[in-house]
């Protein structure tokens, strides 16, 4: 018997328990929350609807939908892909195929970006930022959601990237603050800016085949492939933050694990400074390196 044979005729409260008995089976990470999700995207409803129409028997569409839904996740697509949706610092950002699922660990970048913003003086005029190959628009739309005063650009060499990302922007309120360019990270923009933000890929070529299924096989590749040692993208983005920053200006760019120092160095030698001790994620993994451009 499936999982969708187990749905039919099943109210919503044990339908949700028996797709989360078959992820744990299926040895699913977040089993419960993950059965939680799709549930109530197959039937439209939030953690509050779900709670209410618990004892609702599911109609026969309902149950296909939810059946597919699971074949899907078990088959290794995550969550995220399949409701089309993710939250990033408590922003539902839309996804597409162009885009990354945005992670948890990447919210460590824009706690040590507004960290180095809290701790500059008073500025007179705003904020301006840069988010170089945004994708879904996450590192950008969260940081103008914590700075009112602030105008970003996010960049992207994916098309359909920017629209996904202008239309998270439009969604969340942030037209007005908001612009998109296509381009390979900075290629097309001009300074000064006060800050700039990056999530570059920075898999090592060879390791990709090694990632989660989750990843290798949903997220974008041009999203992930850092090159023979992981770190291209990082010797295109530190010339281009240096031309690019105002005096005083800082970069902060996620890097993989064991990549701090060498992408210290990396920026160290276009004339960025470090602003910091790179910060670590919640795993303890150092994963925001900060630089910043010396006044002269």
């Amino acid at each position: 018997m499936s999982a969708g044979d187990a749905f039919a005729g099943q109210t919503i409260e044990t339908a949700r328990r028996a797709l989360t008995a078959q992820f744990k089976r299926e040895r699913v990470d977040s089993a419960d929350l993950e059965a939680r999700i799709l549930v109530g995207s197959a039937l439209g409803l939030d953690l509050t609807g779900l709670i209410a129409a618990a004892a609702r028997v599911l109609t026969d569409d309902e149950a296909e939908r939810l059946e597919s839904f699971a074949r899907r996740r078990i088959a290794g697509e995550p969550a995220a892909r399949i409701v089309g949706l993710k939250e990033f610092w408590g922003l539902p950002l839309r996804l597409s195929p162009a885009t990354l699922v945005p992670r948890p660990d990447t919210e460590t970048v824009v706690e040590a970006a507004l960290e180095i913003l809290r701790a500059q003086s008073r500025r007179d005029a705003p904020l301006r930022i840069a988010d170089l190959g945004t994708g879904s628009g996450a590192l950008l739309l969260a940081l103008l959601s914590e700075l009112p005063d602030a105008f970003g650009i996010g960049t992207d060499i994916s098309v359909p990237a920017l629209r996904t990302a202008r239309d998270n922007a439009r969604q969340l309120g942030f037209a007005a603050r908001a612009a998109f360019v296509g381009c390979d990270y900075a290629a097309a923009l001009s300074g000064p800016f006060d800050l700039i933000v990056s999530n570059p890929p920075y898999v090592r070529s060879a390791d990709i085949a090694d990632l989660a299924t989750e990843v290798r096989d949903h997220d974008p590749h041009r999203g992930l492939d850092g090159g023979l040692d992981g770190v291209d993208a990082y010797r295109l983005i530190a010339p281009e933050a240096a031309r690019l920053l105002a005096p005083g200006g800082a970069l902060v760019v996620e890097v993989g694990h064991g990549q701090s120092g060498e992408v210290q160095g990396i920026l160290a030698g276009a004339g960025l400074l470090p602003a910091g001790p790179p910060k670590s994620d919640l795993g303890g993994v150092p994963r925001a390196v900060t630089a910043r451009l010396l006044p002269p």
